[in-house]
C-alpha cells in the first residue's frame, strides 16, 4: 500500500477518519498529532514537498497553446 495522509480527528474517545477509507486489517499506521495553530503551516510544508517530487526542476514550460480540450 502506498504511503498517504488521511485527515482525521480525535472525538474524545477514538481517532476518527474525516472521510471514509478502507484499510486492510492490521494496516500499519503512523499517527501525527498536530495542534490547530501549526496545522496550516505543516500542511503547506507537506504540500510543497509533494509538488516538488511531482514536478522536477527540468520540467518543460507549457503555454496555453499546448492545452487541448
Amino acid at each position: 500500500m502506498p504511503k498517504l495522509a488521511l485527515p482525521a480527528h480525535f472525538d474524545g474517545d477514538r481517532i476518527q477518519l474525516d472521510e471514509p477509507f478502507r484499510l486492510p486489517k492490521n494496516a500499519r499506521l503512523l499517527v501525527v498529532v498536530m495542534n490547530d495553530s501549526s496545522e496550516n503551516e505543516e500542511w503547506t510544508t507537506v504540500s510543497k514537498a509533494s509538488l516538488a517530487r511531482a514536478y522536477s526542476a527540468d520540467e518543460p514550460e507549457y503555454t496555453a497553446g499546448d492545452v487541448t480540450r
